[in-house]
């Protein structure tokens, strides 16, 4: 009787578990990106940021090294000898020509009292160049971002590519299949099966190419965000921007007050010009004052005057340059010949920047006049395969005027997805030779 008295599961536990079990079946979803995520991924862990991050604290430190002339250099020195008695030193750069037994132990120093505006225009010109490594990090954000948009914008138009060429397939299967029932019938000839089969395969060649081109933009995009892995993700599709500028003008402009490689070669100009003045400071005197102090507890006594142990002294010192086979003159002239090349390549950039502008504008004004124009194409393009699907089914027309009518709007239809994205990245482009891509 016990094992009569089986519990029965209710059709609403079924439907649970055949739910659950369904569930547990669907392949995980991958992760959804959308443009704002990637940007943030580059930003953290593209290694050419922080690269020039490095490059940046690198500048930084010089100018602690450029500022350390200001300060006194103080060294501690443990001197102890043994001496052949009596004896002379006849050769030689050591500090005292007679030898003799002695320990001791002190401290000496050192403080550049003035070198004439050196070591102030040197600090100038470190800090400058502090400033235009800064703008150099700034600039290499911007290049990231750039590729992060456009690779993601290609892996977009490769996944709407895909759609389109699986709709094709899909479309022109279901051609042959009907094509292949109404020859078996004797309806339609064979010829007619074989432009199908043909048009079947075409397209098919398109979806490989398309699928091919995901894969593609994929990698482009793991390297644009700086990851090692590349990851399939669910992006998100970004509104279009508002149409461009009716002239270039302003953005020109814009371009020369804000694009971070401008700033930072006019910083690295101002830099090499102070050099150029500290280099002419070599030739002026400096002045510096020098001590020593300590005690020797420990000294041979080689006379009857006595010799104190604690011992200390001071002097000044002015050195001033007399001649030294034209280093300093041919070094005044090299950092002048390099402030008069950075006059130059901060000239070439300004002319190269609104060249820049000129071809992203010209480029974002034709991808966003090709939106509508590909947009009436398509239309006409599916107006025209209705017509022609019509034709086909009444026997009005040959099955050759039908594929063609299918080949256009596969056409038609990538055409319009590419002046999407085409003028979502152009806009990306355009943005950033002005200085405005964040």
């Amino acid at each position: 009787m016990q094992n009569r008295n089986h519990r029965r599961t209710s059709p609403a536990a079924y439907l649970a578990l055949l739910c659950a079990g369904a569930a547990m079946a669907q392949p995980p979803q991958p992760p959804a990106l959308s443009l704002q995520d990637a940007e943030a991924t580059a930003l953290k862990n593209h290694p050419q940021i922080q690269a020039a991050q490095n490059e940046a604290e690198y500048s930084n430190q010089q100018i602690t090294v450029a500022r350390s002339p200001y300060f006194p250099v103080i060294a501690g020195d443990v001197t102890a000898s043994a001496a052949n008695i009596g004896s002379r030193i006849g050769a030689g750069y050591l500090t005292d020509s007679r030898l003799f037994n002695r320990y001791g132990q002190g401290i000496t120093f050192s403080q550049l009292v003035t070198d004439l505006g050196r070591t102030k225009n040197l600090v100038a010109s470190s800090q400058l160049n502090s400033q235009a490594a800064a703008q150099n990090v700034t600039a290499t954000k911007y290049d990231v971002l750039l590729a992060v948009n456009r690779a993601y914008y290609s892996v977009l138009r490769a996944q709407a590519v895909v759609r389109v060429a699986q709709q094709t397939v899909d479309a022109r299967q279901l051609l042959l299949d009907q094509v292949n029932a109404l020859a078996r019938n004797n309806l339609k000839s064979q010829l007619d099966v074989s432009f199908a089969e043909v048009s079947v395969s075409e397209v098919k060649l398109l979806l490989i190419n398309a699928q091919d081109a995901v894969d593609e933009a994929y990698a482009e995009l793991a390297r644009a965000m700086g990851t090692d892995q590349v990851t399939n993700y669910r992006l998100t599709d970004e509104p279009l921007p508002p149409s461009p500028a009716p002239v270039p003008d302003a953005l020109i402009a814009q371009a020369m007050k804000d694009r971070p490689e401008l700033a930072s070669l006019n910083l690295s100009r101002e830099s090499s010009h102070k050099f150029a003045e500290a280099e002419k400071d070599l030739s002026r005197p400096s002045v510096s004052l020098v001590g020593t102090a300590g005690y020797t507890p420990y000294i041979q006594q080689l006379t009857s005057q006595v010799i104190p142990p604690e011992y200390a002294g001071a002097a000044v010192n002015v050195n001033i340059p007399v001649f030294n086979g034209h280093l300093f003159s041919a070094r005044r002239e090299a950092a002048n010949y390099r402030a008069m090349e950075a006059d130059q390549r901060l000239r070439d950039e300004q002319q190269r920047i609104a060249r820049d502008v000129r071809v992203a504008w010209a480029g974002a004004v034709t991808a966003f006049q090709r939106i509508d124009v590909t947009a009436q194409f398509l239309r006409q393009a599916a107006l025209g395969l209705n017509l022609a699907q019509g034709r086909y089914n009444l026997g009005l027309s040959s099955i050759v005027e039908l594929t063609q009518a299918q080949l256009s709007q596969t056409q038609a239809e990538i055409e319009n997805l590419n002046a999407k994205y085409d003028y979502q990245s152009q806009n990306a482009a355009l943005q950033y030779t002005i200085g405005a891509l964040r």
